[in-house]
């Protein structure tokens, strides 16, 4: 097994530079978008992935919406989503997700979930039902849909994505030699599969890597030459940052001209657009991806 390098007195762990401090939430937009996400009782991986531009996004009066609960079935050593066994899904939240994006009139709209592996379809049919009900309530709001793993069940992902969303998204998260530490469930082959059939089904593709696991230059750029033969469009590189300290601690920050270099190496490669910088999420700046 790959062990990533632990740090253990807090003395010594690398200090956050200055480029990742970001300003608190606050705004008139930001306490509508929180009214109406605490209202229709949504949960979003904004929060419960401690995402550093939530304030600048909910301002903005947007947020990615995280459904199928908040409890993941999968054990990943950098998220923050609460795992677990997770309570029965809520057959209603489709609609009310649907209701939430009206409310709140934006154009593009990101939808993402936890991992549902204890469900035989993966929770795709609330998957499908969830853009289906956007779609009905707001038909010129464009969706991206981040979507989990569905460990090879393919039946699932053709529910998933035929419902109508311009972007579907899955994260490769990190480089092929870091997996089995990172994302100890999935696996690096499975994951480029279903980027290759999702644009296969003439989807827009997306994906995202974290960078300062350890990962080296070469590494990144394999994954990027990988992805580009799988059929991938767009990839966001952003820092990894550890949420608590019961998770992998941050082997290096790295440092803006690195992401700006990581960039124009994506786009020499064939990808059609790269989101690259220290604060990127998947989700950061989306609407740009949808015409891409």
């Amino acid at each position: 097994m790959i062990e990533l390098p632990v740090i253990s007195k807090d003395r010594d762990r690398p200090r956050k530079p200055d480029w990742l401090r970001v300003k608190l939430p606050v705004g008139k937009e930001y306490a509508k978008v929180r009214k109406l996400v605490d209202q229709y009782k949504l949960h979003t991986i904004c929060e419960s992935g401690n995402c550093p531009n939530m304030g600048e996004c909910w301002g903005a009066g947007t947020a990615t919406f995280m459904i199928l609960g908040n409890v993941c079935t999968r054990s990943c050593s950098f998220c923050a989503v609460a795992t677990g066994r997770p309570p029965e899904y809520d057959e209603e939240e489709p609609q009310r997700v649907a209701e939430a994006i009206k409310l709140m009139g934006v154009k593009h709209a990101v939808i993402t979930s936890v991992n549902r592996d204890e469900l035989k379809d993966r929770g795709a049919e609330i998957w499908y039902q969830t853009v289906v009900k956007v779609k009905e309530l707001s038909p010129e709001t464009t969706i991206e849909t981040l979507i989990p793993d569905v460990k090879g069940n393919w039946q699932a992902l053709d529910r998933m994505i035929s419902a109508g969303q311009e972007v579907v998204s899955h994260n490769m998260e990190t480089v092929k030699r870091l997996y089995r530490p990172v994302r100890p469930q999935a696996r690096y082959e499975r994951s480029l599969e279903q980027i290759k059939l999702t644009k296969k089904a003439g989807k827009r593709t997306k994906s995202g890597i974290m960078l300062g696991l350890g990962e080296k230059p070469d590494e990144v750029y394999q994954a990027m030459d990988h992805l580009v033969e799988h059929g991938l469009d767009i990839l966001t590189l952003g820092q990894y940052l550890q949420p608590t300290k019961l998770h992998i601690e941050v082997a290096e920050f790295i440092h803006p001209d690195t992401f700006a270099n990581y960039k124009e190496e994506g786009l020499k490669r064939g990808l059609k657009y790269v989101e690259s910088g220290p604060l990127v999420r998947s989700s950061y700046h989306a609407e740009r991806h949808v015409h891409v």
